[in-house]
């Protein structure tokens, strides 16, 4: 588990409430409660913290597994 320096956590910030961020195993966590009362989390991958509200979350996976998939005959000609 790779852990987030506490430098940068310090300056880290919750995209949506705009809170500190504390790490919690695999994610980082808001300190402070979403509009719903939940407090949000995010992913962290190959150590980098994905700060991505929650509604862009599908959209950005869909796109990832998008560029994985297409080769190189699914680019478009430049010419």
């Amino acid at each position: 588990m790779p852990k987030i320096s506490p430098e940068l956590l310090s300056v880290l910030r919750c995209p949506v409430t705009g809170s500190a961020l504390t790490q919690e195993g695999e994610e980082l966590v808001s300190t402070s409660a979403a509009e719903d009362g939940e407090r949000l989390r995010y992913a962290i991958e190959d150590g980098i913290p994905l700060l991505l509200p929650p509604e862009l979350r599908a959209a950005a996976s869909a796109a990832r597994s998008d560029q994985h998939d297409a080769g190189p005959a699914a680019a478009a000609p430049t010419a």
